[in-house]
């Protein structure tokens, strides 16, 4: 169980309020003084003469013979060998320090007084139980910061219900473990269940309500059970930590049932925070249950003892409330009480309700006397709800009892289901959509004095020229600089001046530390000639302003970067019109070359679409690979301009773990483009993991919060992502090839061509004009792409579909060809109907796949999954394509074999027109490959070659073995059913039906 974190300035007090020297000599050490400072023996190591010194004025010590020093709390914990908290609390309380370890005569021993001292029976240890928490509360901040934050801040709740604060440190107060008394006195807290079997206090961390016999209970003093609640953040808890807890034993007991004795009407809540909340607006006729099935014989009891006529169930408004409600009011009703629910929205609870709806009392008011009859008949004529709290000045006095006028009798009606309530008596009550604030009855009883005292008027506030916050309160006037730094609840370190006609004063302090606070009234008052009450007034209102101010910062700064911005009307049909057109695919097409892309129809095509197909929960990956400057970021950058800029992440590079402490969903469903795969080399493991797991976690060493020791912390980071890369390698990576569509780019000559003359076409009016236009389009797509939904995709003719079997890394690639079919389907959504099917419990919204996706997917695939197959890059395939050629055409010319024809690297940049790098590095790749031969002749002369190939060196791209999605057929028997496949692994496709084993035929 972790250890519960105090508070910092409680440390620096006890630092700089417990005197070390006092401390040092009360444990029996001679001290001498040597100028400013003290010195004596060191305890902590053989010490023939003195080198510790004790600093008075720092209320440090030092050895300089073994390095020992630190404040007093280092001395405690070192000298005693107890943990920082055991020495918090030997300090807080001021009892002497047992010497024993360092040497110090036992006549200086005086131990700590015993939580469990001269107490044998349980009855009596719990009392002290309850009593030491009590007392630990108060000086919490933690819990009283906690208690607050949730509105239980009445000034007499924590005294009269004996609230308390578990801060693990009860064991500290027990005779020591190693004893027989202290072992007998855990074992009966074990058996109590306020220690666990681990020795740790059950309730440690948790602001502690004991549920109590009470004055004229016959049972006086009893303590029944114990609950705590924990005060921890909800990220700081695991599952293994429940928010809710009590004492091991069985649940006991009523609280505040001394409220059943003064009232016939009885509110009952769900928990005891609840219960109290009520009890802070004034309704003191309120018990507690132990949860929603926590109503027990004891309650029942107490009913019937006390002659309960009416209750009102004030449990949560949520699906376990609502349930326990119905069935509690069921048993309440067959005994004769009447029976009314309390309808908080839907999804809150009174805690919630009366936080967020202020004032509690009469919000709170107002759900009491709309409460739902849940008998049959005419509802009962409403009587009194509650008496409220009297002002703190007349507590003694007898709180008037106030009724409100009865309501007229209605017509006889069955309970109504939850989804008809709007349409009900209680239509006021507002809904989990509609506005918290109910409209207030002027039926409520009378607000406390006190409570309905005129507020102060709200400061002037302004903002200065350097962000410097001002506020007047009369004659003076505050400024407040360094505000927009706090962006943590942890402190409010700000520079302060505040002034008026007499004087000024300016200091820089923690607003939270009540010690600088203290010091800062003290010396403004002084400076200003006004008394220390209204400066001290004005700086708490300076305080909630700066709060307020600190707030809305965070707020601000937690807000997600990433929001998609909202689209008008106009813009919304824009992009409707544009997903509902019929040549979708043309019209992207279409817009991406009127944005700048020459050519490239089948990359744009395929880029667009492993966009899209971010939107899935596997997406596609690109690879686009070419030499230098042939254009791979333009293709790149024309995809990622017309995606939303909110789903997509751009980088020029990457380190090695860079990934692995992104946020856990700052990837998710987005598009991760590098620039360059070279950027990426670190990164590539984390970008292959991120791709085929879908996730990624590391275990990093990180400090703990509390402690400050070094702790192993786990980060994830959740996918999808669909990843885009650029290279200008040949030889890729190949698992990197693997996880990827590659998309090559066109590197012929008549490509270069049209691209200057697009080049020479954008400095014209025309091009200008286009400029104009590729904003609008780039705008209008992006829409489009915001419009669509990450819905599911089926394909119905899944089953029907071929592919090449030759390889194993076909599989990933028939993955791939599967993802492109549904990436167009998910394009098409708007223009596809979608079905549901009831699964489990859930209903699962779906589209189809159609055959024109398939057909659209295979046109794309033979282009760019046929090239990804081929073994030679597309420009080395073109250079081996002009070299049959024109070695064909020498050898006719020559009348020579082509075995007997050589040729040199200068004959075919003479043939070719291409660059003496380019040439060189698709050569020495058909060289490697054995498509070429070369031959050293001499030294001096350059290197022959002989073309060894013999083939055609066709240039097209096909990817063979998908089938024609004209043949698909769902009903029936489908085209090659039953036939089997040939050893080369090429799927058997378009046969006619009818056909025969030998009548097949296979796509070219």
């Amino acid at each position: 169980m972790p250890a519960i974190p105090i508070a910092k300035e409680e440390l620096e007090r006890l630092k700089s309020e417990v005197s070390l020297k006092r401390l040092i000599e009360s444990q029996g050490h001679a001290l001498v003084r040597r100028g400013r400072d003290w010195v004596m023996r060191c305890v902590f190591h053989e010490d023939a003469t003195p080198s510790l010194v004790i600093t008075e004025s720092k209320n440090l010590y030092h050895c300089f013979g073994c390095g020992a020093g630190g404040s007093v709390l280092d001395w405690v914990m070192k000298t005693q060998g107890v943990s920082l908290p055991h020495a918090v609390q030997l300090l807080r309380h001021g009892a002497p320090l047992d010497g024993d370890r360092v040497g110090v005569a036992r006549s200086h021993v005086r131990p700590l007084p015993s939580l469990a001292e001269n107490v044998t029976e349980d009855q009596a240890l719990l009392s002290r139980v309850v009593e030491f928490y009590h007392a630990t509360l108060k000086e919490n901040p933690q819990g009283l910061a906690y208690l607050t934050g949730r509105g239980l801040n009445h000034p007499e709740l924590i005294e009269r219900f004996r609230l308390g604060y578990g801060n693990s440190t009860l064991t500290y107060r027990l005779p020591k473990k190693h004893t027989v008394a202290g072992q007998a006195v855990r074992e009966q807290l074990r058996r109590l269940g306020v220690l666990r079997e681990t020795g740790y206090e059950q309730l440690g961390g948790c602001v502690v309500v004991p549920v109590l016999g009470e004055e004229d209970d016959e049972e006086q003093g009893r303590v029944w059970q114990m609950y705590g609640r924990r005060t921890a953040s909800e990220h700081k808890l695991t599952k293994e930590q429940p928010r809710h807890l009590y004492l091991g034993a069985s649940l006991r007991g009523v609280w505040n049932v001394s409220a059943l004795m003064a009232d016939r009407e009885i509110i009952v809540c769900e928990s005891l925070l609840d219960a109290m909340t009520f009890w802070c607006a004034g309704y003191r006729n309120v018990i507690a249950a132990y949860g929603v099935n926590g109503f027990t014989d004891d309650h029942w009891s107490a009913l019937k003892r006390h002659g309960t006529r009416r209750v009102l169930i004030a449990y949560d408004r949520d699906d376990a409330g609502n349930s326990a409600a119905d069935k509690l009011a069921v048993e309440l009703l067959e005994s004769g009480i009447e029976c009314f629910r309390v309808l908080f929205p839907k999804g809150m609870d009174a805690n919630g309700y009366a936080g967020k709806v202020q004032p509690a009392e009469k919000s709170l008011g107002l759900l009491l006397q709309q409460a739902e009859w849940l008998g049959k008949g005419s509802r009962p004529g409403v009587t009194t709800v509650a008496t409220p709290a009297p002002p703190p000045a007349a507590r003694k006095e007898a709180p008037p009892v106030v009724q409100a006028s009865p309501s007229p009798p209605t017509p006889a009606v069955e309970p109504a289901p939850e989804s008809t309530l709007a349409v009900s008596s209680l239509a006021a009550t507002p809904a989990v959509d509609e506005p918290l604030q109910p409209e207030l009855s002027t039926e409520l009883p009378p607000i406390p004095a006190a409570a309905s005292a005129a507020p102060e008027p709200e400061p002037v506030a302004t903002e200065g020229a350097a962000g410097e916050l001002l506020l007047s309160f009369g004659e003076r006037q505050w400024r407040i600089r360094g505000w927009q730094k706090n962006l943590g609840p942890d402190q409010m370190r700000v520079n302060v001046q505040v002034r008026n006609e007499n004087g000024y004063h300016v200091d820089t302090l923690d607003v939270y530390s009540a010690k600088q606070r203290a010091a800062f009234i003290r010396q403004a008052a002084s400076e200003l000639g006004a008394q220390d009450d209204t400066v001290k007034r004005d700086l708490g209102r300076v305080l909630l302003k700066l709060e307020t101010l600190q707030d809305e910062a965070i707020t601000a700064a937690l807000a997600p970067k990433d929001a998609a911005p909202l689209l008008d009307e106009v813009q919304q049909r824009s992009a409707l019109d544009l997903l509902k057109s019929p040549d979708l695919v043309g019209r992207i097409v279409a817009d991406m070359e009127r944005c700048g892309i020459v050519g490239e129809s089948a990359n744009l095509l395929a880029g667009y679409l492993a966009a899209v197909s971010r939107k899935l929960d596997a997406p596609l990956a690109i690879l686009i690979q070419s030499t230098s400057a042939a254009g791979k970021s333009s293709l790149m950058d024309a995809v990622l301009n017309l995606m939303p800029d909110e789903e997509r992440i751009q980088y020029s590079a990457m380190t090695g773990q860079s990934l692995f402490y992104l946020g856990e969903t700052d990837l998710q469903h987005k598009i991760l483009a590098i620039a360059e795969e070279e950027g990426v080399r670190q990164a590539a493991y984390a970008l292959k993991l991120l791709q085929s797991d879908g996730e990624l976690t590391i275990a990093s060493t990180g400090k703990d919060e509390t402690t400050g020791n070094l702790v192993t912390k786990q980060y994830r980071v959740k996918g999808p992502v669909m990843l885009m890369l650029t290279t200008t390698a040949i030889d890729v990576d190949e698992e990197l090839l693997n996880r990827c569509m590659v998309l090559t780019i066109n590197e012929t000559r008549e490509q270069t061509r049209a691209i200057h003359a697009r080049q020479r076409a954008a400095q014209t009016l025309e091009g200008l004009l286009a400029g104009a236009d590729r904003e609008a389009i780039t705008e209008l797509h992006r829409n489009a792409q915001r419009l669509l939904k990450p819905v599911h995709v089926v394909n119905p003719f899944a089953h029907l579909l071929t592919f090449l079997d030759d390889k194993t890394r076909m599989r990933r690639d028939h993955v791939k060809y599967l993802t492109l079919i549904r990436s167009i389907a998910l394009l098409h959504q708007h223009q596809r109907e979608v079905k549901r099917v009831q699964h489990r419990g859930q209903t699962l919204d779906y589209i189809e796949v159609t055959r024109a996706d398939i057909a659209l997917a295979n046109r794309i695939a033979h282009d760019v999954l046929g090239r990804t197959l081929d073994e030679l890059p597309p420009q080395t395939r073109r250079l081996l394509t002009l070299l049959r050629g024109w070695v064909k055409a020498r050898c006719e010319a020559l009348e020579v074999r082509q075995g007997e024809f050589r040729f040199t690297r200068r004959d075919l940049r003479d043939i070719t027109r291409w660059g003496d790098s380019q040439l060189k590095l698709h050569l020495s790749r058909l060289v490697e490959l054995e498509y070429v031969t070369a031959y050293s002749v001499s030294r001096r002369s350059a290197s022959e070659y002989e073309l060894v190939y013999d083939g055609e060196g066709d240039e097209a791209a096909h990817l063979c073995g998908l089938i024609d999605p004209e043949k698909l057929t769902i009903d029936g028997e489908w085209p090659g059913q039953g036939v089997e496949q040939p050893e080369h692994g090429r799927g058997v496709v378009g046969v006619q039906p009818g056909a025969g084993r030998n009548e097949q035929s296979h796509v070219p």
